[in-house]
Order: C-alpha cells, then structure tokens, then sequence
C-alpha cells in the first residue's frame, strides 16, 4: 500500500512540477524584473523616509533659529527632487512593464489555444496510430493464417505429387495393356479385313459380269431408222439405267476406277465399242469435250455415262472478273438463295455482289469492322450474313438494308471463323485464343465457352440445329463437339495443321485442307480418312486457305500457291485446273444452286468462273 502511496505521490509532484514549469517559465524574466523593481521602489520609499525625517528636522532645526543649515537644506531638496525624477521614471517604468505584462498575457493566451489545438490534433493522431495498430495486429493475424494454410497447401501438394506419381505409373501401366490389347485387336481387324476383301472381291466379281451383261445388252439395242438419235433411252439403255450399279453408289457414292478390277473396264469398254482415247476423253471431260463421230459411240457414251463413268461438266469459262477490294482478298461465300457473292478482304469490308446482272460495282458495302475480315458466311434465307475479323470480333449484318445488327466481342484473339448453329439464334465462333464460343443473337452474350487448347482455324456445323460442331485447329486435330450433351467425340488426328473444313451436302463426308498441300477426305459416319487428293503441283496458298464442295458433294475444289484452282472428283482423280490469278488462291466456293465457281486471292481480285 505504501509504495502505491509513494507512487501516487511521486506522479503528483511530477504533475505540478510540470504544470509550473509551462506556466511560470515563460514569464520568469518579467517576474524577475518586476522583484527587482519592487525592491528598487521599496528601496527609494525607505530612502525617501529617512529624507523626509531629516527634512522634517532640518526644518525643525530652522524654526528654532539655525541659520548655518540653508546650504544643507538646498542640497537636500535638491537630492529629493531628484529622487522624485527617479521616482516619476521608475513609475513611467512600471506601466511599461504593465503594458509588456498584459501583451505578454495576450501572446500566452495565443499560445494556450494553440497548444490545444495541436493536443486535440495529437489525440486525433493518438487515435489514429492505435486503429493502425490494431490494422497491423490483424494483419499479422492473417498473416500467421496465411502462412499455416499455405503450409497445409503444400503438405497437400506433396501428398497429391505422390499420388499423380503414383497414377502416372498406373497409367503407364494401362497403357501397354492398352497397347498390346490393341495389338490384338488390330491382328483381329486385318483377319476381319482380309475376309471382308475377299467378300468384296467376290461381289465386285458378280457386279462386273452383271455390268458387262448390261452392258452388252445396251448395245444389241436397234438404232431408230431415221438415223438420228433417239429423244427417249431405248429399252436396253433403260434396263442399262436400271439394273446397273454405277461407281457413285458404291460404299455411299465414294468409289473410283480402282474399285473396278481391270478386266470389268476392259470389258465395258469393248462391249460399247471405245479405244482407250475416247475411254479417257469420255471420263474426264465429263461428255462436254468428246467428239464421237457415230451415233453407237455416243449411245456408248451415253450408257457409261448413266453407268457412273462420267459426271457433271466443270466450270472452266471465266464468266467475271473485278478487283474486289483495295488490298488482298481473304473470303468469299455464294449466297443460298441468290446469284450473289460475299467477300472479306484485309481492306476491314465486306462486299456484296450481284453476279445475275455481270456488275462490277459492288451491290453493299457492309462496314463496322477495324481489321481485316476472315470469313464470311450466309444463313440458310440468305437473310443474314455473318463475318469475323481480326480485331477480335465477329459481326452480323442484314442483307436487306446493309446494316450492322450485333457485333460479338470476348476473344482475345482474331476470329477465324463463324457458323449459325440455331438459325437464327445462335452462333459459334472460333478463334486464335484456342476456344470457342457459343452466342446468343438475342441478348448479344456468349452462353458458353469450349475449350480447344489450340488455335482454331475453321469450323462448320453438322445441321441446322449445330447438334455437332467440328473444328479444325493449328496442333493439326479435327475436334468434335457434341452441344446437346457438352461431351468431346473423338478427335482425328491430320498429318499437318489444318487450314479449313466444309461438309458435303448431305453431312456424311468431310474435307479438310491441311498444310502438307493435301486435301483429306473423311467419312464421319466412321470417323476415319478414306481419301487423300493432292498433286504434284498443289500448294496449299496460307494458314486459312479454303477448299469447297460443290452442291451434289461429287466435286472438291481449292486454290494453290501458284494462282491456279484444282478440281478433283471425290472419286480420286484430278479432273481440271482453272487459271486466271496470278498470285496465290486464298478462297474458293461452289454456287449451292448452279455449277459456278467464285476465288479470291492475294491480288484483290474475285473471279467467277461458269460452265457455260
């Protein structure tokens, strides 16, 4: 209790030793002066007293007849009116001092309300630095939490490198059982396969005794006795028509001339009466350039065309030809409705032309875009045209009145392509930031996002409905995308980075471009390649180089590197090449409604090549 007491008395003393300190130190010179003057006053008054006193007895002195005293008298007057001059001075003093006291007073009044000011601003000050402090005490507090989660994600970090090792082993374990079941599965494929080749052997055997019956049959048939050639088939040629299996309709109409065995053709030829010349005009002509003299031979002629030996005419006559924008041409497209054609060039425009009235000019100029465009693509009226550009964006317009109605913005990298999958809902939209993305036309937003982990350089939809969407990308794999069940298919694997894709009209086969200048051709109801078409002198012209089906799908068409077209037939054989660029061939498309063919290419320039 005492040294509680002490304590308390100690923090007194220190308390009022403070309070004097502020409070007499800044006038302890006044005081000071101001005692000394009291003294000094005092001193006078004593002084004063002591002269009065002896005044009183000089004049005492004098009353009493002293006439020796007036020389002391006049000095001490003298004295005590220069004692009353010092007095007057010491109160002349005196009131300075007064006047320096209350200014004083004024300054220390001054000073207190400063000194209030800057106490209320320290406890703000206070305040403040105990809220941070609290701060950083539950910063630390974090921190400290922190640190123990972190160390807990590392204990479960190890624990799952373990157990990835420990999967990884596994897995390398499934896959040589995988492999050498698949060994065994591919030794029981080659007997199945050997077995269906001797089956098909036997088959193609019975079709090609059959064809050269029918054939035979066809030509026993009497001409007409005017000598002209008949306006209807006779009944052989229509038997012929009938019964006969031409090479289109085998497997699905993807057959060629290897599929028959050299004695069938042999022996159609000589039973419809042809020398190899007129076999080989006759089948790569299509009937447009054979002259025959005869009317047995154009009756041949006929019958191997309506056995599948010759096929439509190919367009081969420049029709137009017009500088399609100011820099190089990237896309172009046929309208499904209309003779119109859409292009998409580096000039950041897409151009809509009329080629059922041969003009030049461009029907619309369709804007909106600020680089250069990628693709371009119609809806199933030909109402809507749909296009992707290199500032990361894919737009829509109408065809109607030439105005911009959505711009789709989210990609992080140029947009390759873009299809309608819920006409006229939904789009999707492939890019160089390896997704794809799913919009809905009418909120304007991306609904869902499928990850490729490549770059993606075509795409297209399987119906109307784009149930399945297959994209071709740069790590050289053709990607399946199933929408109704947001499941991946097998993916196919291409021997170099694909370049663009299109479908055969009735959603069976698939052709993909890709940049070891071949051309692929894919059956999709068994997912594996069943073609391959190149040439000698094909090179695939870019990265987005694109090749087209025509309407019937018997026909494939791309552009090279050396400004020529090439035609094949899907089944195998190169039937022409179209010249008219000069510089490499970035796009081709078929016309959906007639045999004309529109290309584009790094020279600005459209082409539109017809078959009449």
């Amino acid at each position: 209790m005492s040294t509680e007491e002490h304590v308390w008395r100690a923090h007194v003393v220190r308390r009022l030793r403070e309070r004097n300190r502020k409070e007499c130190e800044n006038f302890k010179e006044i005081i000071e002066q101001n005692n000394r003057l009291i003294d000094h006053v005092a001193q006078l008054k004593s002084d004063n007293l002591k002269l009065s006193v002896e005044n009183e007895q000089l004049r005492s002195a004098v009353s009493t007849g002293g006439t020796g005293s007036n020389v002391a008298i006049a000095t001490l007057e003298k004295k005590l009116l220069s004692q009353q001059e010092e007095l007057t001075e010491l109160h002349k003093r005196k009131g300075e001092n007064s006047q320096m006291i209350v200014d004083l007073n004024q300054k220390v009044e001054q000073q207190r309300i400063l000194i209030s000011e800057r106490e209320h601003s320290l406890a703000e000050q206070q305040t403040n630095n105990n809220r941070l402090r609290a701060e950083v005490q539950l910063l630390h507090s974090s921190l400290e939490e922190l640190k123990k989660l972190n160390n807990t994600m590392l204990d479960e970090h190890t624990a799952l490198q373990l157990a990835f090792s420990s999967l990884e082993d596994k897995m390398r374990g499934v896959q040589d059982e995988n492999r050498c079941l698949l060994e065994r599965l591919m030794r029981y494929k080659s007997k199945d396969a050997d077995k269906l080749n001797e089956e098909n052997e036997s088959i193609i055997r019975k079709r090609s005794a059959k064809l050269k019956r029918d054939l035979e049959d066809a030509v026993r048939e009497p001409s007409s006795s005017s000598g002209n050639v008949p306006a209807s088939p006779s009944p052989g040629a229509a038997s012929l028509q009938r019964n006969s299996t031409s090479p289109a309709q085998f497997i699905g109409g993807i057959i060629g001339d290897e599929d028959f065995d050299e004695a069938t053709i042999n022996g159609a030829m000589e039973a419809i009466g042809l020398d190899d010349n007129e076999y080989i005009s006759a089948r790569f002509t299509a009937g447009g350039g054979c002259e025959v003299g005869d009317l047995t031979t154009r009756s041949s002629i006929d019958a191997l065309k309506a056995t599948g030996y010759m096929g439509q005419a190919n367009p081969t006559k420049i029709l137009m030809k017009f500088e399609a924008h100011e820099n190089e041409s990237h896309a172009v497209r046929w309208s499904p409705v209309e003779r119109m054609v859409a292009t998409g060039g580096a000039d950041r425009k897409v151009k809509l032309w009329d080629i059922g009235k041969n003009s030049t000019e461009p029907r619309a100029v369709l804007s909106g875009s600020s680089a250069g465009i990628n693709s371009v693509d119609f809806d199933s009226t030909g109402a809507y045209i749909l296009g992707t550009s290199n500032d990361y964006g894919a737009r829509v317009w109408t065809v109607m009145d030439n105005r911009l109605r959505h711009t789709l913005t989210g990609h992080s990298g140029k947009v390759m392509a873009a299809k309608y999958v819920q006409e006229p809902i939904k789009v999707v939209t492939g890019s160089h930031d390896r997704t794809l993305k799913i919009w809905d036309l009418r909120s304007i937003a991306c609904i869902e996002t499928k990850f490729a982990g490549s770059s993606c350089n075509d795409l297209v939809t399987t119906d109307s409905l784009g149930s399945t969407i297959i994209s071709g990308h740069y790590d050289k794999k053709i990607r399946f995308w199933d929408i109704r069940t947001e499941k991946q298919a097998d993916d196919v694997l291409m021997p170099a980075k694909i370049t663009s894709l299109d479908l055969s009209k009735d959603c069976n086969y698939l052709i993909c471009s890709v940049r070891d200048d071949t051309i692929k051709l894919l059956d999709l109801r068994k997912n594996q390649v069943i073609s391959t078409f190149t040439n000698e002198h094909f090179k695939i012209s870019c990265d987005f180089a694109r090749a087209s089906f025509n309407s019937s799908g018997l026909k494939i068409a791309c552009g090279s590197a050396d400004g020529a077209i090439y035609i094949w037939n899907v089944n195998g054989f190169l039937e022409t090449t179209l010249k008219g660029h000069s510089t490499a061939v970035n796009a081709v498309s078929w016309s959906p409604n007639n045999n004309m063919l529109a290309s584009v290419g790094k020279n600005k320039r459209c082409i539109i090549y017809s078959d009449s």
